[in-house]
């Protein structure tokens, strides 16, 4: 990263500490944070929830376990619960927020959400996700809108091809692309990203409402459809214009071949523009955010929080609240967001130091949540329980990865999957 980004940020961190103030060094305690922040933009992000905790005067203990998705981090994280060791905050999501609640093991946060008044700053689909029976137990850091196309102009310009608002056109852009010598679409083959693929399709080519259906509801008629099986016969043609190497690719590796122009695309959520932005590229000059082909009027989106775990000591539970209120002050929400990609989840945030792509999720954020085209990613733990999301994630990637499976077939083993409670 070059020297004055780096300062710039450094200048932010500083600025949001100040605004959040300091607490007495006699409450100062101790909090541990498990997360799976380590890539460019998402560990810049990171940094700035540490130095808000530091002017408060607490102790901040670094838990990172990589792996894109949380899966590695989830293992840590029981092992660590189960021997009464949890951390004060944990990144969890979705509705693995309410299975975790249902253990007993997380800590009731309403006082400091009445405080700060969560619930007139929150969108009410949020704040419900945040609660269990009624009560915080959780806090929302941002929102990510999942399905994006990112684009290098200069890789388009090459081919002689235009970024696709359909799925024939993005087929039709892979092709130029390919005779271009370019690699028409970054992937790397992790069975998360596979799905992140299959989502960003199934919402394009389905539309809303059968994505609703299929993939929130999970219901057995709509999974077993003609609709699903183009969805799925599409899917697996996208693997077509991905390059040999794919395999084991975490996502930044793959952002960064379009960040190069080693590859033209790369459908991914909006925490690879922190990529961009980390490698000092500029929005709608050296790539493109587009809505994934077909769903220009639709928004995945994958809120992530952080659970509070029962911690004892008044030193951890004060340090607990304070990282709390923390992540919803307006300073950093905007400091975090600025670097991760994503937009704030409070309410009437300002989004003047914002980017083009932000403000454009900002304002389908609200849109579509009027539209009723507001819709939880499943790739990223926000639609269905973590059984079903894992068994059916498994059989796409089987599918992807399979020369032998046809579309009928994974349909129908999908459709079994989802029975998986």
């Amino acid at each position: 990263m070059q020297k004055a980004p780096a300062a710039r940020f450094a200048r932010h961190l500083i600025a949001a500490a100040a605004l959040v103030g300091f607490a007495g060094l006699s409450v100062a305690g101790e909090v541990e944070v498990l997360h799976w922040w380590t890539a460019g933009g998402e560990a810049k992000a990171a940094s700035a929830l540490k130095a808000t905790l530091q002017a408060k005067g607490h102790t901040w203990k670094d838990f990172a376990v990589a792996g894109g998705g949380g899966d590695s981090a989830m293992t840590v994280l029981k092992s660590r619960v189960v021997s009464g060791n949890a951390p004060a905050a944990a990144q969890i999501k979705g509705p693995s927020l309410q299975e975790w609640a249902a253990e007993g093991v997380l800590a009731n946060i309403d006082d400091v959400a009445k405080a700060e008044k969560w619930d007139s700053l929150l969108p009410p689909v949020v704040a419900n996700v945040m609660k269990y029976k009624g009560n915080y137990v959780a806090v929302p850091v941002n929102v990510h809108r999942v399905n994006w196309l990112w684009a290098n102009p200069e890789a388009f310009k090459k081919a002689g091809a235009k970024v696709p608002a359909t799925w024939d056109e993005f087929f039709a852009a892979a092709e130029k692309l390919k005779a271009a010598g370019i690699i028409p679409i970054a992937h790397g083959g992790q069975n998360w990203q596979d799905f992140t693929t299959f989502e960003a399709v199934a919402l394009g080519v389905g539309g809303t409402e059968f994505y609703k259906k299929a993939l929130v509801q999970l219901d057995q008629g709509t999974l077993k459809s003609p609709t699903m099986e183009k969805v799925l016969t599409t899917f697996k043609k996208v693997k077509d214009y991905t390059d040999k190497n794919a395999p084991g690719r975490d996502w930044n590796l793959a952002t960064a071949m379009v960040i190069k122009g080693e590859a033209g695309m790369q459908i991914m959520g909006d925490w690879a523009k922190g990529e961009f932005i980390a490698a000092g590229k500029v929005p709608g000059k050296d790539f493109t955010c587009a809505a994934a082909p077909g769903t220009a009027k639709a928004f995945t989106f994958n809120v992530d929080s952080f659970a509070m775990f029962k911690v004892k000591g008044d030193d951890k539970v004060k340090a607990q609240k304070d990282l709390a209120a923390a992540i919803m002050s307006p300073d950093f929400q905007e400091v975090f967001n600025l670097n991760k990609g994503s937009i704030p989840v409070r309410l009437n945030m300002k989004m003047d130091k914002f980017d083009d792509c932000a403000k454009l999720s900002s304002n389908d954020f609200v849109a579509t949540a009027k539209s009723g085209s507001l819709v939880p990613s499943i790739a990223h733990g926000m639609a269905v329980s973590s059984s079903a999301e894992g068994a059916i994630k498994d059989v796409v990637s089987q599918f992807w990865n399979s020369d032998k499976m046809s579309a009928a077939d994974a349909m129908n083993k999908i459709a079994a999957a989802a029975k998986m409670k």
